[in-house]
Formats: C-alpha cells, structure tokens, sequence
C-alpha cells in the first residue's frame, strides 16, 4: 500500500490549508500536508533513515530495505529524513521518490541531528512498529523484517536491538575500550546486562516510546537514551546478533566529544529515572570515609576531629539529602 503524502509541503503548494504548525512541524523545512482521504492512519511499520551527507550510498540502502519489505508480510513506509546535507543527498533522493512507492521523504531546513531525525520522524510515523537504522550501509538492514517479526512473536517485549559482533568504526583502538567502560556503567546503573547499548539498528513499539521522545538529544546517544528509558520503566528489550560492516561515506562520530556525551547522557537518564543508584553510591561512600576518619582521629587526636572528617561526613549529608529529594521528585512526576 503506498503512502499518499510522498513529500512533505508538496500539497501546500496544491492550495490545501493547514494547521498551526507544532514546533517540530516547524522544524522541518515544510508542513506536513493533510492526510487524503483514504490514507494509512496506521501501518504496521515504519522505517525511520535519516541522511546526511549519503548520496553516493542511500539509493542503494533504500533499494535494499524497500526489497526486503516489499518480500515480507507486513505494510510499511520509510520516512527518510534529509538532516539539511550539503552535498546533493536531497535531490538524489527527490529524483528517487517516484521508484518508491512507500518512502515519504522529510527535508530538514536546517541540520538538527540524527538524535532530532528519529524523534521527529517517530513521532510522525504510522507504523505501530518503528524501525531506526542508518543509510551508510553498515547495518543489515536486509534483516529489518526479522526484527518486526520478533516483535510480533513475542508481545511481551517492546524493543528489539541489533548487537553488534565486531566493531568496524573509526578509532576502533579507542573506541571498544571506551563503549565497554560506559556499556558496564550503564549496566550497572541499570541493573541488567546490555550487549550493546548504542546500536543504530532498531525496532521498537511505537505507543510505547512516545513518553520518552521528548527525553532524545540530539545526536547520537539518542539510541543509548531509547534503550535506558525502556529499561529503567521496566520495558522488556531483547538483542538479536548483528554483523556490522565498514561504512560508507565519512563518518560524523568525533571520539573525544560523543564519548563524553554518551557518558553524560547515561548518567543524566539514570539521574532522571532513578537517581539514588547514581547519588547514593557515592554519598554513603563519604559517610563511611568521614566517620572512619572521624574515629581515627578521635584516637590519634586525643578525642579532637579534624576538618578532613567533619568536611567529608558533611558532604556525604548533603548528597544523601539531593538524593533523597530527587527520588521525591522523579516518584511524584505525572510521567
């Protein structure tokens, strides 16, 4: 079944009216025309593709994912999302849009990211199932339909991630030390095992991701956010094994500065579901180092106690205290 508004604006040209545009309406580069009579309100997946700068390689990605959906069972569209590239990824796509009948394509007015493609995208998708992948051709993204069957077999589970084997990206020295460090600290914060914690291959339930799309940044911990968020509210997610190829293209990861920003974003979703395990740990950690401070100074000091002690016992309180309050907070919030 194809999707009617294949260009987003392209009816507003055609004379329709619209409404006032929601901020991420106005994100995009034009407003989303009315949907025709008889169009999908629903589907059963989505593919989001957000692009940028992939003009050599995207066609072949649409080509390979528009083929294995077109052999599956379920009805679909893929919403590609042009995140403002300077090259021509736009026009290729343009030009692309009458060969695929089920892509919807999405232009950017200016680049948000990947993270604000997927939220975006997700939130204007009609499938009940969305799928996030990339189009520079690492993922086996031939393999997309596995994922929603999955979904579909198993109804208890509300995401499905592909778990990378091997590791094909730049700085690969660098980075499996370093996504293995904050892959154990997510793990631990989270209290469960996580085989890959940033994977761009995935396919979630809709309905149930909508809560959390407003807690996506913009880049790429987006996909660390979206598996913290259902793991911490007690969402089931599943791993399927992956391989992973060599991208095409130039890569847009930047090691020191999204490395930082993944470990940010893990702590600061632990904070936001449940910060006593990040807050806790590490107050009752200086209530012990005071006190045990506090005693040996007692003897060594002739019952006196130094300024080391009663500082460190007294910030311990106060952490304790934040912790506390924050838990508070995060308990009595309406979402």
């Amino acid at each position: 079944m194809a999707i009617p508004t294949k260009v987003f604006g392209e009816a507003m040209s055609a004379g329709y009216s619209s409404t006032t545009p929601t901020p991420q309406q106005r994100h995009a580069s034009q407003t989303a025309a009315p949907v025709e009579p008889g169009a999908p309100s629903q589907l059963d997946v989505t593919i989001v593709l957000p692009c940028y700068n992939e003009q050599l390689h995207v066609i072949q990605e649409i080509e390979r994912i528009s083929k294995a959906m077109d052999n599956s069972p379920f009805s679909y569209e893929l919403l590609v999302i042009d995140d403002k590239s300077t090259d021509d990824t736009l026009q290729v796509l343009r030009e692309a849009l009458p060969r695929f009948p089920h892509m919807r394509l999405m232009p950017f007015q200016r680049n948000g990211g990947s993270g604000t493609a997927r939220r975006i995208g997700t939130q204007e998708a009609y499938g009940r199932i969305v799928v996030w992948t990339d189009a520079d051709m690492t993922y086996p993204n031939e393999r997309i339909p596995e994922f929603v069957q999955y979904l579909c077999d198993n109804p208890q589970t509300d995401q499905v991630v592909g778990a990378r084997t091997t590791e094909q990206g730049s700085h690969k020295f660098l980075r499996v030390p370093a996504k293995w460090v904050i892959r154990k600290v997510a793990e631990m914060l989270a209290g469960t095992r996580i085989p890959d914690l940033n994977s761009g291959l995935r396919a979630f339930r809709r309905d149930v991701s909508l809560p959390y799309l407003r807690l996506l940044p913009p880049g790429f911990s987006c996909v660390t956010t979206i598996t913290l968020s259902f793991l911490s509210n007690q969402h089931t997610v599943d791993y399927l094994p992956i391989d992973y190829a060599k991208r095409s293209g130039t890569s847009k990861f930047k090691f020191v500065r999204d490395a930082y920003r993944y470990i940010l974003q893990v702590l600061r979703m632990v904070m936001y579901f449940n910060p006593l395990k990040v807050l806790m740990p590490v107050a009752l950690t200086l209530l012990t180092v005071g006190a045990v401070k506090a005693v040996v100074d007692v003897v060594r000091y002739n019952f006196r106690i130094t300024t080391n002690a009663t500082l460190l016992f007294i910030t311990g309180l106060i952490i304790a205290a934040v912790a506390l309050l924050a838990d508070l907070i995060v308990r009595s919030r309406a979402d």
